[in-house]
């Protein structure tokens, strides 16, 4: 059953950037309606059971519950808010795994804060950098448009990073569904300011828009986060880490399947070192709970900061 699960939570995710890619290039909607609608419906999605079971939850929000939700929520807005405009720019595979650095950008963000990790997460550190020097390198050599791209994927990466560490502040306290109904509810007011500021519509698009926002959010969103969190429940979280990963090739492949999505050979060479050096700061920040320790004497752990 847990391999079901897992082959859904790597289909959905996989799927979010050629969908996005796709409705992006076939319809009129707009990247931050994309954006806006993804998380507008997950935090109705969301709300409803807890509004139905234990509607007194939400009352009980502190201000400490509060301020990490909305700092993960900006954070949210902006990386969705980057990312989407990134596969306007560049190849979904380029966009997808540079974005997907998250891991990375946390383990930066705990040396910052004097962290001290195991030696292989300094490895593989430096392998994913090695990957996105070389996709950076072959964008920037063949289109200043697609560098501009992979510059919004690393920066939607790093967001992606912040939201994590802020998320895992706030749940440190508070249940899912209360936080990821605030956390998208507070990112959806967030993205539609940005569009009403933009001039980007978020409503007015054709019958072929709204379904692809729909099948984003019920992919992406729903099924491929849903199946993730519900794995973490039986399976251990070193292994749903890896398993995530796999939306780096998945997403190429199925680029490469609907999108018709052609690149350069070093280009997948920068995927393979981005996903393998991945992989390594993973698996070297779990293995190393017991050892990579903070300044303070407290332990580090990859996401839960």
């Amino acid at each position: 059953m847990n391999f079901i699960v897992a082959a859904l939570g790597v289909l959905g995710v996989a799927s979010s950037g050629p969908l996005i890619a796709g409705t992006l290039g076939a319809t009129s909607v707009t990247a931050l309606a994309i954006a806006f609608w993804r998380n507008a419906i997950a935090a109705v999605v969301m709300a409803s059971p807890v509004l139905i079971r234990e509607p007194r939850q939400f009352r009980k929000i502190t201000r400490s519950e509060f301020m990490w939700s909305s700092v993960a929520a900006v954070a949210l807005a902006f990386h969705f808010a980057c990312f989407i405009t990134a596969l306007q720019l560049t190849s979904v595979a380029a966009a997808t795994a540079l974005v997907c650095l998250q891991s990375a950008w946390i383990a930066v963000f705990q040396l910052f804060r004097g962290t001290r990790h195991r030696w292989p997460v300094l490895v593989g550190l430096g392998i994913a950098l090695g990957g996105v020097a070389a996709i950076t390198g072959f964008d920037m050599g063949s289109s200043p448009k697609a560098f501009l791209g992979d510059v919004l994927a690393l920066a939607g990466g790093a967001l992606a990073g912040l939201y994590t560490l802020a998320g895992g502040k706030a749940r440190q306290s508070m249940r899912t569904g209360t936080y990821t109904t605030l956390c998208y509810g507070i990112c959806a007011a967030i993205v539609a300011i940005l569009a009403f500021a933009g001039g980007q519509p978020l409503v007015g698009f054709d019958a072929g828009g709204w379904v692809g926002i729909v099948a984003i959010t019920v992919c992406a969103q729903l099924v491929g986060h849903t199946a993730f969190n519900h794995l973490l429940a039986t399976m251990s979280p070193l292994l749903v880490s890896m398993i995530i990963l796999l939306e780096i090739p998945g997403a190429a492949l199925l680029a490469a399947i609907f999108l018709h999505e052609k690149l350069p050979a070093g280009t997948y060479a920068g995927l393979a070192l981005i996903l393998g050096g991945l992989a390594v700061v993973v698996a070297g920040q779990r293995r190393g709970k017991g050892e990579a320790v903070r300044g303070d004497g407290q332990i580090a752990e990859l996401g839960t900061d």
